[in-house]
């Protein structure tokens, strides 16, 4: 996903005015939001690459002072490929991530489906792939559980279907088995406190990480009988 190599048809090449580009005949590309987005019209100031050499890029896209930057007439789906491909060098991203991304510097709607239905096709844009390196990563990276990970992907743009599918991929025993070692790290820097205000800060730590009560208070409950803490009863575990 990382190659620079991308899809050759849609107008590679073609400019704007008479070569009748899909985001509409003469539509201008400046350069004015690359010179906002690097502060008030700032000038000069391009990325250098080994040697000095210009680069002509920006984070999202091609610098003002770049071959493609400088066109008053650029073809808006050469402009959209550059700007995706950028952005998912840097990191892969979804399809609502790119579409965002090409609205904000106003890349004209049609031209912006071509290109991301292109790159859907090539499978340079795989949102279901996202979303199962996500689920795995985040999990067990972060100890994220299913609630917190769905969040997470549906405000990146994944649709629910999709979602649902990888956070499934999830098994409930290993979702456990993370409350777990959650709660055990943090069990040392508590043990000064009351038993039940232990019980609120470590249920509310896997409340954050998505973890539903049930299993929060029960993994919770595990850890304090193992220290030979008898819990109240009405202690909520279900």
């Amino acid at each position: 996903m990382d190659q620079e190599g991308g899809p050759g048809d849609g107008g590679a090449g073609r400019r704007g005015g008479a070569g009748g580009s899909s985001g509409g005949e003469g539509w201008p590309y400046d350069g004015g939001d690359e010179r906002r987005a690097r502060g008030g019209g700032r000038r000069g100031g391009r990325r250098k690459g080994k040697g000095g050499r210009n680069q002509g890029w920006l984070p999202d896209g091609p610098d003002e002072g770049s071959a493609t930057g400088t066109q008053a007439h650029a073809d808006p789906e050469s402009v959209a490929r550059a700007i995706c491909l950028r952005l998912l060098t840097m990191a892969p991203k979804t399809r609502a991530q790119l579409a965002e991304a090409l609205r904000k510097r106003e890349v004209p709607e049609e031209a912006a489906e071509a290109v991301l239905s292109r790159f859907s096709e090539l499978g340079l844009i795989n949102d279901e792939a996202f979303a199962e390196a996500w689920v795995d990563s985040r999990h067990h990276g972060r100890g994220l559980a299913k609630r917190a990970l769905a969040a997470e992907l549906r405000h990146r743009g994944v649709d629910s279907d999709t979602v649902n599918e990888a956070v499934e991929r999830l098994d409930p025993d290993q979702e456990a088995e993370t409350a777990r070692r959650l709660v055990e790290r943090k069990l040392a820097s508590t043990r000064s406190l009351d038993p039940q205000v232990r019980t609120r800060r470590l249920a509310g730590m896997l409340a954050r990480k998505g973890y539903p009560s049930g299993l929060a208070f029960r993994v919770i409950r595990e850890a304090l009988e193992q220290e030979g803490i008898e819990m109240e009863e009405g202690f909520p575990d279900s």
